[in-house]
């Protein structure tokens, strides 16, 4: 499959949001059980700088472009799968929710490890890559946590449902079948592209990275980690690109599939068919907006 076919999607609220080349459609089962469609066309930066489109760099900007993308898409299906919620959020509020989040995560996987290796390691003398890789231990144990953690919780259950159906309606599309709920049934609810493996990937290409810088002061460390994280999400692209063409890269995104065990579950029919209709609106020749 070329590259320009290649076909990435998200779980969100109660439906799925897909995306091919410049298109995006969302679908999502609302609480009347209609299912109702969101289509847009995307542009992005790559289209109007072609510079970005350069490896790694193109990583660094889908990387963002996906955060951008992904809180979009949980609003518009937050605003259809939960109607009482009557206020829609503002461009302001959704650029506040989304650094929100970023600092977040931030501070959960690279403020926090970081900090706690320094009081765990606290005046020992230790080799810096040692200590990297302390750091990186710390980050993964904390990284697993929290997906084990909210795996609990019966609406995000809904939401891994509704991963497995996306995964399972990309793999049935990558096959060649013609898209319905019967033939995609049959696939896997796993798939090397996910964003959960992308995750653990970043998590992992950070202790290499990272590692050649020593082990500075924590103000040092902090906005190292923070500036090298762009660096790191791109190099994470690349590596998950070359598993799809690939075996041996297939070997290093191994643990992200094991991980996904724990982020998708299986959809039934009617999921299935939500995640069907987002892919079959997104691959239309002709887009209405």
């Amino acid at each position: 499959m070329s590259a320009s076919s290649k076909v990435g999607g998200q779980a969100v609220i109660e439906g799925v949001m897909m995306r091919h080349m410049n298109r995006m459609a969302i679908a999502v089962r609302k609480p009347d059980r209609e299912i109702f469609i969101h289509q847009e066309i995307l542009f992005p930066a790559g289209q109007k700088y072609p510079l970005l489109k350069l490896p790694v760099l193109r990583g660094m900007v889908a990387f963002v472009e996906a955060l951008i993308i992904g809180a979009r898409s949980l609003t518009i299906s937050a605003n259809q799968a939960l109607p009482e919620e009557e206020e829609e959020l503002t461009g302001w509020q959704m650029t506040l929710t989304i650094l929100a989040s970023l600092a977040l995560g931030f501070s959960l996987f690279f403020f926090l490890p970081t900090v706690l290796v320094r009081l765990l390691a606290g005046n020992v003398t230790a080799q810096p890559l040692f200590l990297n890789l302390l750091e990186g231990g710390v980050r993964i144990t904390i990284f697993l946590s929290y997906i084990i953690i909210i795996s609990r919780f019966g609406d995000i259950q809904r939401v891994f449902q509704y991963h497995g159906a996306e995964h399972k309606v990309i793999s049935c599309y990558e096959a060649g079948e013609e898209l319905t709920v019967e033939n995609a049934r049959k696939y896997s609810s796993l798939h090397s592209r996910c964003g959960t493996s992308f995750m653990l990937l970043v998590m992992a290409v950070s202790i290499l990275l990272f590692s050649f810088f020593g082990w500075p002061g924590l103000v040092q460390r902090l906005l190292l980690r923070l500036s090298l994280l762009p660096l790191v999400a791109g190099i994470s692209y690349e590596i998950i690109q070359l598993a799809g063409r690939y075996r041996f890269f297939c070997y290093l995104t191994a643990p992200g599939l094991w991980l996904q065990r724990l982020t998708t579950s299986e959809p039934d029919d009617r999921q299935l068919e939500v995640a069907v209709r987002a892919l079959q609106t997104v691959l239309r020749q002709e887009v209405e907006v």
